[in-house]
């Protein structure tokens, strides 16, 4: 049933049948937190898998056209992880959907990939796939986690019998096999699936696996979405590793749960990780006399802490006797126990790196895509091993290089199989086994990979959310009173837009609003011009992700030309230069959240 050494997803959760923890998955049922052992995770996943086989659900002849799809759009909780294995043992194919998904989105997701069943966390979501069921020809049926008298219930589906005929489907998948198709946007807007293997997430599970300080008592609380392929990657890491994991309740929650759950480990992106110094910050500013002093020395000191080079002896005394008074109370937030916390999807600060790192929370950077299921690299616990400002030394088995013009490319059994359809895109990025990432890096030291910049036009803000830019712009620019936009929000919390706008069209509603109209740059500064542009993005931000929604913007007083520098000779927008002329300005927006 079983392969010798794990080379399917599902292997690395059976491999400790034998040997199984009491808490294998945890989270938080009526405010109390329940365990499910190891042995429940599996006799669920088969019991759901036998269900769905039942139900008609087939690899067919295992090609990823014809493998059976299920949908699941949910919050993280163990029965995530459950419907995932039982997918994999029954040989369908997940397609993981962020809960906050705007309709449209969902229902091309669901349409292109012909989901035959969703599995949706609670009666919100179950609502959200009811609403565009008659768009999906393919969907056989809705299922939702939480029992509700008016809903299919999940374990509806549970099944005790079939066992015989599920273990002569598990012997025919091999690690070649699809186990997943992930969406992202591309640049137009539009949802690309990434085809996954198993091999590819296992070999990057094996990988990270000596990486990252996983001992015997360790226990990691996850609250990143785990339809995103990092923090996918990173359970069957926990999971190979026989580490407990347990979901928190929110992210509101996760303070709080950081001090009952006491991790070792937790991945998370740099956004969060502001939030967790803004927090620590602003406990700082309510103290008082000698306790603010300490504070805000201690925050000093960590401030000037350098990984890699030799500190003199009376800094370290400075480093211990602030670790004593304030640093010791920063880990104690956090449980008292972390070793490491692993940050991805996007640029971490470095002065956050320092600061906590000098705290005695190390943080671990690294680097990857979706369609290198995720891990082409990271920063390791070993002093030379690690490099502020850097995404760390390569992983084993992948093999990194940087191309004439700077882009990263990259080769290994990581890389995926393909775009789902899209034979055409997957050449677009593919050659000669090499991935054209999009992004432009060096090679520091002959050792640490450094991202310098972005081919691609994606903006991806620090919580690690892709935005494409385009399709929001080009919606906007249907409202008469905009000429012309350019979203903005590249590692920054939010996304922002710089808009130009329709003056003429503007002149007319100001005379009728009897609104003095002189001098562009005088009219967008009145109170009422910047309601009326308010009152268009509240119009419009509803048809978006929370994600791409523009949560403030700034009006221009003069069109972009070709001759001024913003437009190219086919009237596109030239974004850094565009950014660099309104560099002010932009930081202008973004200045009140820091």
């Amino acid at each position: 049933m079983l392969s010798p050494s794990p080379s399917r997803l599902f292997d690395l959760a059976f491999q400790h049948f034998d040997h199984p923890l009491p808490d294998m998955l945890a989270a938080k049922e009526n405010g109390r937190w329940r365990s499910y052992s190891t042995q429940a995770v599996i006799e669920l996943s088969q019991a759901l898998a036998r269900g769905m086989q039942r139900a008609g659900i087939s690899p067919n002849d295992f090609t990823p056209e014809h493998q059976d799809k299920i949908g699941l759009i949910s919050a993280n909780r163990p029965e995530w992880v459950i419907t995932d294995l039982a997918c994999q043992l029954c040989g369908a194919v997940l397609v993981p959907v962020y809960p906050t998904i705007s309709q449209n989105e969902l229902s091309f997701v669901l349409q292109d990939a012909a989901v035959k069943i969703v599995f949706t966390g609670d009666a919100q979501l179950y609502e959200k796939v009811q609403q565009i069921k008659d768009q999906l020809p393919a969907l056989q049926a809705i299922y939702c986690f939480e029992q509700n008298p008016k809903l299919p219930y999940w374990k509806q589906l549970l099944c005790e019998e079939g066992q015989q005929q599920l273990e002569q489907t598990m012997q025919q998948i091999r690690d070649d096999h699809l186990a997943t198709i992930i969406y992202t946007s591309g640049t137009t807007g539009i949802p690309k699936g990434v085809m996954l293997s198993h091999r590819n997430i296992v070999s990057n599970v094996l990988a990270c696996r000596p990486i990252l300080p996983l001992s015997k008592n360790a226990r990691a609380l996850s609250f990143l979405p785990l339809n995103h392929v990092y923090e996918r990657m990173i359970t069957y890491l926990y999971i190979h590793s026989r580490v407990p994991i347990y979901y928190a309740e929110s992210m509101d929650k996760i303070g709080e749960n950081l001090k009952e759950v006491r991790p070792t480990i937790f991945t998370t992106v740099p956004r969060l990780l502001e939030k967790l110094y803004e927090r620590i910050v602003q406990a700082g500013m309510q103290l008082h006399g000698i306790k603010r002093a300490i504070f805000f020395w201690a925050l000093g000191v960590a401030k000037r802490y350098q990984l890699r080079k030799h500190q003199p002896l009376l800094y370290a005394l400075q480093l211990k006797i602030a670790d004593k008074l304030v640093f010791s109370k920063w880990r104690a937030a956090l449980g008292g126990r972390i070793q490491a916390v692993v940050i991805g999807s996007a640029p971490a600060q470095i002065r956050l790196m320092q600061i906590f790192t000098a705290a005695g929370i190390p943080c671990l950077e690294g680097y990857g895509l979706t369609e290198t299921s995720p891990v082409i690299s990271v920063n390791r616990l070993e002093i030379e091993n690690r490099m502020f400002g850097t995404v760390g030394p390569v992983i084993d088995g992948v093999e990194v290089k940087i191309a004439p013009d700077g882009e990263i490319l990259c080769k290994g059994p990581n890389v995926m199989m393909g775009y789902y359809k899209r034979p055409d895109l997957t050449a677009e990025v593919m050659e000669d086994g090499w991935l054209h990432t999009g992004d432009v890096g060096e090679i520091i030291n002959g050792k640490f990979l450094k991202i310098t910049d972005r081919k691609k036009e994606l903006l991806k803000t620090s919580g690690g959310k892709y935005v494409a830019p385009q399709p929001i712009e080009n919606k906007l620019k249907e409202s008469r009173f905009i000429e012309q936009v350019m979203v903005v929000g590249e590692g920054r919390k939010f996304v922002s837009a710089l808009i130009v706008p329709s003056f003429a069209h503007l002149k007319d509603w100001c005379v009728k609003n009897n609104i003095p109209f002189d001098k562009p740059e005088d009219v967008i500064q009145h109170p009422q011009v910047k309601a009326l542009y308010q009152s268009i993005l509240d119009k419009y931000n509803p048809l978006f992700n929370h994600v791409e929604q523009i949560k403030k913007f700034v009006l221009l007083p003069h069109e972009w030309t070709i001759e001024g520098g913003e437009l190219t000779p086919t009237l596109k927008l030239k974004r850094k230069a565009i950014e660099a002329k309104y560099h002010e300005l932009i930081e202008q927006i973004y200045h009140s959240e820091k």
